[in-house]
């Protein structure tokens, strides 16, 4: 068998986030998200209410969803790295999560377009996030074994850029065969699946659960055969060995300032910057009324924005340090929420708009590109700032850690813009809480070291 030289690793492992990101474009973002939210506003309006009652009312289910989905991911991550560190074996645990994604994203098939399973849609929905929140855990912990921390910040850039790629070329798949417009036709104006697909029943739409479940299958090949474990010589898994390694981090937080501060910001900015993945379709749909042939494109442009500030932040991650990087990337999404929430078909920053104007969209367009492109680079730099931090001794658990961080309080962004959707009765004022939550990270990098705790 042909030597797996660290170049060819090192592209297995990018191939995972090439495999996984249509979950999060496709699913989360641009196609599903937005379908599940056209379908469940139509179901309540069925049911006697109000248009933008409806509208809040199908964000609010979308973002419990997603929030009961955070509370088990984050608060089983650490628990998981901790038991894949007592062998240091991460594998297994990727092929077992990389299930649940495929059952969870092929389940959205059955999606019905009249709303009668919303429900069902969404535990086959969260099924599948949680599948690829834990899998990313573990690929994530890998990143330190790839380089010297010197090269991992290019590396994380470039696995990025790479993914988003992916993404990029999933969606335009859909886009160009499968999701049907309002008259029956694609964007090109094709059949939806070339004809084998039914227009009325929006099955070229909900194709795109087993088309994310089967690019993750296909795409997947070159990291199984490409990354390997290093078991350790005589560990097994062991419960109690994991809850050891676990207490031990934890209790070492208070000795260490910087890792307690970084997770801490992390645990926010990245909180609100999932909110703005989770809703940026979302909105688009409830608050502009975009129809999802529209979302889609609007997709393409945030995933081409993305790949390429991904790879060029990785380059600037590289010279001065994930830091700067991730301070710059939180400013700009900061501004773009309050853009967001100060816009209508009606008014922009309480300026009424002319009737018809094309304004709202010509913006939302430049949001989704700085959505996708700092969002990409926000990521990638604050993976490379989390291995400055790294315990290399047990890294899968420390990005268990981290992954804590990032979803303990996963629940936070979507129950607060369900709470501030019911309260304001607005699926647009929902949106606000998010600039907070920025804001609460950016306070707490003041604490970080650019170089971490060695």
């Amino acid at each position: 068998m042909a030597e797996i030289t660290a170049r060819k690793r090192i592209w297995g492992w990018y191939w995972f986030d090439w495999a996984s990101q249509p979950y999060h474009t496709l699913l989360l973002t641009f196609i599903f998200g937005p379908f599940f939210a056209a379908v469940a506003t139509e179901f309540f309006m069925s049911q006697g209410l109000p248009e933008l009652a409806a509208d809040a009312k199908a964000q609010s289910i979308w973002s419990w969803g997603l929030a009961a989905a955070g509370l088990i991911v984050g608060f089983g991550a650490p628990i998981m790295g901790a038991l894949a560190d007592t062998a240091g074996r991460v594998r297994p645990w990727v092929a077992f999560f990389g299930m649940l994604y495929v059952i969870g994203a092929g389940s959205l098939w059955w999606t019905q377009p009249d709303g009668s399973n919303i429900w069902a849609m969404m535990v086959a929905f969260g099924v599948g996030f949680i599948g690829a929140e834990f899998a990313l855990v573990f690929t994530n912990s890998q990143l330190p074994s790839l380089a010297d921390q010197n090269e991992v910040g290019e590396i994380s850039g470039s696995g990025f850029a790479f993914g988003y790629v992916g993404g990029l070329v999933a969606l335009a798949i859909m886009l160009v065969l499968f999701v049907e417009q309002a008259n029956g036709k694609t964007l090109i104006g094709l059949p939806p699946g070339l004809g084998f697909l039914d227009a009325d029943t929006r099955e070229g739409t909900r194709i795109v659960g087993p088309f994310v479940a089967l690019w993750f299958v296909v795409f997947m090949i070159p990291y199984a055969l490409w990354v390997k474990d290093v078991p350790k010589p005589g560990s097994k898994h062991s419960l109690k060995g994991a809850f050891a390694i676990l207490g031990r981090t934890i209790r070492s937080l208070r000795h260490k300032r910087s890792l307690a501060a970084y997770l801490g910001s992390s645990m926010f900015y990245r909180d609100a910057l999932n909110g703005l993945y989770g809703f940026g379709g979302v909105y688009a749909s409830l608050v502009l009324n975009w129809p999802i042939i529209l979302i889609g494109v609007f997709g393409i442009v945030s995933g081409i924005a993305a790949a390429a500030f991904s790879w060029l932040g990785g380059r600037v991650d590289g010279k001065r340090g994930p830091k700067p990087v991730i301070i710059g990337s939180v400013l700009v999404l900061m501004t773009v929420c309050l853009v967001i929430v100060n816009m209508s078909r009606d008014a922009f920053f309480g300026i009424p708009l002319a009737a018809g104007s094309n304004l709202p969209d010509i913006l939302f367009f430049g949001c989704g590109m700085l959505i996708g492109g700092m969002g990409g680079t926000l990521q990638s730099a604050s993976r490379s700032m989390m291995v400055r931090h790294v315990d290399l001794d047990a890294p899968t658990e420390s990005f268990g850690l981290y992954g804590l961080s990032g979803r303990a309080t996963a629940f936070m962004a979507p129950a607060l813009i369900a709470w501030f959707t019911t309260v304001t009765g607005s699926a647009r004022l929902g949106v606000s809480p998010l600039i907070g939550l920025f804001a609460l990270g950016l306070v707490l990098l003041i604490w970080v070291k650019p170089q971490g705790e060695r």
